[in-house]
């Protein structure tokens, strides 16, 4: 399938670099997974040769071939996304606050310090951590045994929006994560891990609403949104 063909959501889940690159041109990928390429190309009005060949030099780099994560067994998703993500966000977190808080400390005078950031980051820390304990002890085995649990998967879904609310409050706070002229290295480390794990989250995100929360008799509907019951 040609790039310009596949959807959002298949696109930041299986090229390395996408989710970032997307970002950078507005792209709302969490949101509009189930657009594809060209749909959205077409609506933003972007270069579509130069947006191709940017995530096709991004798909060469891949070590291996991408999954299909619609052709997987749930239980294969279940263990990716905890090994990937969950494990992952519990190992940033606590470094982006201890960098934050140091960041916010020795430069609480400079021009640009983001005052609140370690602040946010706790939010951000407690409210994930409490997400993906519901999901590691009550809907994870749920869908594994093959229940599809409308309640739950709504209230993971509504969460994951206040999730990208925090996301998008981290980018105002820290200048799209922009460091200013003369910033120490670490800093510009802060703001470097945390455009990591923002696209990390996103692309957790993406997974779930659009792979792993979809009843498995509609997987294979490429309309669907991720939030049909």
């Amino acid at each position: 399938m040609e790039i310009l063909d596949r959807r959002l959501s298949d696109i930041v889940t299986t090229i390395p670099g996408a989710p970032a690159l997307l970002r950078q041109l507005d792209i709302d990928f969490c949101s509009e997974g189930q657009l594809s390429l060209s749909q959205v190309v077409s609506s933003k009005d972007l270069d579509a040769e130069q947006l191709v060949e940017a995530l096709k030099q991004l798909q060469s780099s891949e070590q291996d071939s991408p999954v299909n994560w619609t052709e997987q067994p749930r239980t294969r998703l279940i263990s990716h996304i905890l090994e990937r993500y969950h494990a992952r966000h519990r190992e940033q977190l606590p470094a982006l606050m201890f960098l934050a808080a140091k960041v916010e400390r020795v430069h609480a005078r400079a021009a640009g310090c983001p005052q609140g950031l370690t602040e946010l980051l706790r939010d951000i820390s407690h409210e994930l951590e409490s997400h993906m304990m519901k999901e590691e002890q009550i809907l994870f085995p749920m869908l594994a045994g093959g229940i599809y649990p409308n309640g739950p998967i709504n209230v993971m879904q509504d969460e994951h929006i206040e999730h990208l609310q925090m996301i998008n409050r981290l980018f105002s706070l820290t200048n799209n994560m922009k460091a200013p002229a003369g910033a120490c290295n670490s800093w510009r480390t802060l703001y470097q891990n945390l455009e990591e794990f923002a696209d990390d989250l996103m692309q957790h995100i993406t997974l779930e609403n659009y792979f792993l929360f979809i009843p498995e008799e509609i997987s294979e509907n490429t309309s669907c949104c991720g939030s049909c019951q």
